[in-house]
């Protein structure tokens, strides 16, 4: 399958507007619902949840990538564009405390090494997400 590149003019031929997304980095844990197309025009929707390895932000055509472990210890990596009008919604469940701007590392990592570390909020960080949060329903 051919990855497509998003440009300005084919999102507006597309008609998708402005997606307003939550705010996630590198190392945070998300889930992404796609939508997917299967034989006589059925629709459904599957989500995928794991972590953020790596992100390229190229304006339109920006990319996420995804890495989950599936069962049998089967590692799996999607690569989501993110204004593809397939992308339903994008959840973010934890916050990773990462060092580094892609997680290729991970790749060859097996067990409890190839786990993110989790951000432990304390009390300031929990006063900013709540400032941060009250703030645009304000205005």
């Amino acid at each position: 399958m051919k990855a497509s590149i998003y440009t300005k003019e084919t999102i507006r031929e597309i008609g998708i507007q402005n997606r307003q997304f939550p705010e996630f980095s590198i190392g945070d844990t998300i889930v992404v619902s796609q939508i997917i197309k299967e034989e006589a025009g059925k629709e459904r929707i599957q989500a995928f949840e794991g972590d953020v390895i790596a992100m390229h932000k190229n304006g339109a055509s920006s990319t996420v990538t995804v890495r989950k472990i599936a069962a049998h210890s089967v590692r799996v990596e999607r690569i989501f564009p993110v204004s593809s009008p397939l992308i339903k919604d994008i959840q973010v469940l934890s916050k990773g405390d990462v060092r580094r701007a892609k997680l290729y590392y991970l790749r060859h990592k097996v067990g409890k090494k190839a786990q993110v570390k989790k951000l432990v909020a304390t009390k300031k960080t929990a006063a900013k997400a709540v400032a941060q949060e009250t703030a645009p329903a304000a205005e």
